[in-house]
């Protein structure tokens, strides 16, 4: 007995679905653009956990995170990092002028 196939297949997006669907991705990366240009740490943050990890190797990568993002002075580790890598920025910026 051959299994009847309906009209409107339930797992395909309509054409206006697609475009709410794309509206809402772009959305979404503008906003999470916009949060992140407005929260340089995040990237320092993310960078410095990335390079501890490819520096020390660990084994369990989980209890490695754990205890990273656990330590009490994290905030001033990140802290000292993110005013270096602002403080480059700067001088860059001002060693090539305006556009």
């Amino acid at each position: 007995m051959e299994a009847k196939v309906d009209a409107v297949k339930p797992d395909v997006l309509t054409a206006e679905q697609q475009e709410t669907l794309r509206q809402f991705k772009i959305k979404t990366r503008v906003d999470n653009e916009k949060y992140l240009s407005s929260h340089p740490e995040v990237e320092v943050l993310v960078g410095d956990f990335l390079s501890e990890v490819l520096l020390h190797r660990p084994a369990d990568v989980r209890r490695f995170a754990a205890d990273h993002f656990s330590n009490p002075d994290l905030h001033l580790v990140i802290g000292s990092k993110l005013r270096r890598t602002l403080g480059e920025t700067t001088r860059t910026a001002s060693r090539t002028g305006p556009d």
